[in-house]
């Protein structure tokens, strides 16, 4: 298969993975986001996530979130990764909620090739807990990412990730199959240090029992390593 069959046959795929329901409400989105990693030694790497996501149905910011993980490398290809994750929920301009996160992951790289390009693969687990909220949610979020060159280092991005909530809470109401991310993007390098990302992002919650919601998210985010 030539480059751009593969191309054509990979944005394919992704737009064939995003569910689509008549049942499902829909939201206008923006998410921007930056992270920063720093190499500490030849093992060892410390990361700071930061993200601001805009909402329509909810009058414009409705969440903040930083995260600083800790990463160790197993391996060449596997490195494990812990850390806290601070969240503020808005709606209408007010706060509404802070959600407190632990975090643990297990990244693997290179686990597969298809044509030109590579599979990558994480498992993140997270435990939340939101003031004035009881209970601790547990959630696992796999997640897969391909990775295409076209020209030069920029390159054709296509991920998804899953979200399964393993209990409830007063605020994590349902277990099981929570939501899905799928994301079609152009990774390209800006500057040596500094890597682009821009793309489309379909966000679809599966509701029980209700509206499922499906939400068309604009993504930007902005890579640094040193």
């Amino acid at each position: 298969m030539t480059s751009r069959g593969v191309v054509l046959s990979s944005v394919s795929a992704a737009i064939a993975a995003i569910p689509t329901s008549a049942l499902a409400s829909e939201d206008g989105q923006v998410w921007i986001a930056g992270s920063a990693t720093i190499k500490l030694n030849d093992a060892w790497r410390l990361s700071e996530d930061m993200s601001a996501r805009f909402s329509d149905d909810r009058n414009g910011l409705y969440q903040l979130q930083s995260a600083t993980l800790l990463h160790y490398r197993l391996g060449k290809k596997v490195t494990v990764a812990g850390g806290y994750v601070h969240s503020p929920q808005y709606s209408d301009g007010d706060r509404i909620a802070l959600e407190r996160r632990a975090r643990e992951q297990v990244t693997v790289d290179d686990i597969g090739r298809i044509g030109a390009g590579k599979i990558s693969a994480r498992l993140r687990m997270e435990q939340r807990w939101r003031d004035n909220a009881d209970g601790t949610a547990w959630r696992i979020r796999p997640y897969v990412k391909y990775a295409l060159p076209l020209v030069g280092k920029t390159s054709l991005v296509l991920s998804n990730e899953t979200f399964l909530n393993l209990n409830t809470t007063a605020f994590q109401q349902q277990d099981g199959l929570d939501r899905m991310r799928n994301l079609i993007a152009i990774n390209t390098p800006l500057l040596k240090n500094f890597t682009a990302e821009v793309g489309y992002l379909n966000q679809y919650g599966f509701v029980r029992g209700g509206e499922d919601a499906s939400d068309h998210v604009a993504s930007l985010s902005l890579t640094a390593s040193f």
